[in-house]
């Protein structure tokens, strides 16, 4: 990428956002901003700290979601609301259908604001309208959801997808033009997975050869691990240079196919979403590398997008959402992207461990004390 790379623009975008975002919630809470106007014009009454909000969240097997996605978002709403603002939680569990319960249920108890990280974009679009309809606001979270939504807060997931190929292709360095490479992408009804899928390709094509390529009904890791099965007969396990595997949960899986297909030393995995036990495997040499994304910052200020939408804080919303994306349905919907960075054994310390997110306690157990002790974790 070069440096007027529309992707390095909105992350230079996402960082002024937060300042200027900062900056405005603290001048709203020394009263130079009077959080009562409304600088748009509308007649519309604004809340006060008493909100409620939904928030709905789309599984449990990806780790994140319930050790930090959840409790972030609360603790900031709970922040930013002086303890009066409460969040109603739900998890679909991998269900599209109850996810979409679960929204109507929100919708129909008249909550303030709903942010949604949506199973399926498509299917959850009726359910936004009705909240439109209802004059409640939708925040899509991690994943671009489809039909009338009011912002979006994610990561570059285009960028996502090139960290993880440029990361491979540097993995086999001189060899990767005679390398074969197997991609485990994530799942069809997930926008993100051909975001992810495309910016990987604009990194591995030409460079290496792709010798199979599967798609992963809803991320589940058994299918991954049955499809990783299916290209070790296919392309041989001895010819399989490296693996793109588009998340952690993923990569665990196909790290076990080819441990049990006889890999004596296992090739170049990637992963993304910094999962304590793929963090782990990076340090034991099993992954090769996870992409980084701040739970903290996508949490945190998601929560802030919502409160300040619900409150009529539009230059605080302003401020938040200076990227703009496009769904299949909506145009320019105003939009932070939060910045990804690539997690290899070099860089674990200043990454997770300087986020707060793990201890090296948490990472260095006593299995992998030598392990840590050789890359420096202490």
């Amino acid at each position: 990428m070069n440096a007027r790379s529309p992707r390095r623009t909105a992350v230079r975008r996402t960082a002024i956002a937060v300042t200027a975002a900062a900056s405005a919630f603290s001048l709203a809470a020394c009263g130079v901003i009077d959080s009562g106007s409304d600088s748009s014009g509308s007649a519309e009454p604004k809340k006060g700290d008493d909100i409620t909000v939904g928030l709905l969240l789309p599984e449990k097997k990806t780790k994140r979601f319930e050790q930090f996605d959840y409790p972030l978002f609360k603790k900031q709403v709970a922040t930013l609301t002086n303890g009066k603002g409460k969040v109603v939680y739900a998890n679909a569990l991998g269900d599209k259908e109850k996810q979409n319960q679960q929204f109507d249920e929100m919708v129909a108890a008249k909550v303030d604001v709903v942010v949604v990280d949506s199973i399926d974009a498509k299917t959850i679009a009726p359910s936004i309208e009705r909240a439109k309809q209802a004059n409640i606001p939708v925040i899509a979270y991690d994943r671009l959801a489809e039909g009338p939504i009011d912002a979006y807060v994610s990561h570059d997931n285009e960028l996502v997808g090139e960290v993880q190929g440029r990361s491979l292709v540097e993995a086999l360095g001189d060899k990767a033009s005679t390398s074969k490479i197997v991609m485990i992408n994530g799942s069809l009804t997930d926008p993100n997975s051909g975001r992810f899928k495309t910016g990987a390709m604009n990194e591995l094509q030409g460079k290496v050869q792709i010798a199979a390529s599967y798609d992963t009904k809803d991320w589940e890791p058994e299918i991954a691990k049955a499809n990783m099965e299916a290209a070790i007969k296919s392309v041989g396990l001895s010819n399989i240079a490296a693996v793109y595997s588009a998340n952690d949960g993923m990569a665990d899986a196909v790290i076990d196919a080819l441990k049990e297909a006889g890999a004596s030393k296992v090739p170049p995995v990637t992963g993304q979403d910094a999962d304590l036990a793929a963090v782990q495997r990076i340090v034991s040499g099993e992954q090769f590398m996870t992409v980084y994304k701040s739970f903290i910052l996508e949490a945190n200020n998601a929560a802030s997008i919502a409160v300040a939408k619900v409150q009529g804080r539009d230059i605080e919303f302003d401020a938040l959402t200076r990227d703009k994306v496009d769904s299949p349905t909506e145009k320019k919907i105003p939009a932070m992207l939060v910045p990804v960075v690539a997690l290899t054994k070099e860089n674990i310390d200043d990454t997770v461990i300087q986020d707060g997110v793990y201890t090296v306690q948490d990472i260095c157990t006593p299995k992998l004390a030598a392990d840590c002790a050789e890359i420096g974790l202490k």
